[in-house]
């Protein structure tokens, strides 16, 4: 079995290509998303206070191998340590003004609620399967053994409006940390 919790010692890093530098003070699209506890999130109506979206690739299952070359690829492994950092900071970012956190990937539902149980996150993960929250804001993604996945960064929603990014993630096991100084330097 693979531990999806650790890294491997010196993981390729992910580029800063530019692909979101305008996206700061964006509105969130009209975006209806499948959400692990039952029940629909719309991204332009999340409410008032700040939300944090991590987007990620795909978490790992200890029964199902990772696609091919998996590792080679800059900012794809670390998923799992990612949703558990996210975890174990979760309260911390409440204190410091999240009034929600969520997980988005492309992943089903089913497959994203089997890891929330295994994983015991307190906040939902959000489907997108068909890659509307790509299209619409024009979010990076690569390719991997046929299947289209989100590159890993996070969106800071505030008012419906995009307030900060984070992209490229270059250590997902610390990226929690690093949303949670951001929100207590910046205060509301």
């Amino acid at each position: 079995m693979t531990d999806r919790t650790s890294l491997p010692a010196k993981p390729p890093v992910p580029e800063d290509n530019g692909a979101v530098d305008d996206l700061p003070g964006a509105r969130m699209p009209c975006l209806e998303l499948h959400g692990t506890r039952d029940v629909t999130v719309c991204l332009d109506t999340l409410g008032a206070g700040r939300t944090v979206i991590y987007v990620y690739p795909l978490t790992g299952r200890p029964d199902t191998d990772m696609p091919d070359g998996w590792d080679a690829i800059p900012g794809a492994r670390g998923c799992t340590a990612e949703a558990c950092s996210f975890r174990d900071h979760h309260q911390d970012l409440v204190a410091a003004g999240a009034t929600r956190v969520f997980g988005l990937s492309s992943q089903h539902t089913d497959y994203q609620r089997e890891v929330v149980g295994r994983l015991h996150l307190p906040f939902q993960m959000l489907s997108d399967p068909t890659l509307g929250l790509a299209r619409t804001l024009g979010l990076p993604t690569f390719e991997s053994s046929g299947l289209v996945l989100y590159k890993r960064l996070t969106l800071i929603v505030r008012i419906g409006l995009i307030e900060q990014i984070f992209y490229p993630v270059s250590h997902p096991e610390e990226h929690a940390d690093q949303v949670l100084t951001w929100l207590q330097e910046n205060p509301l």
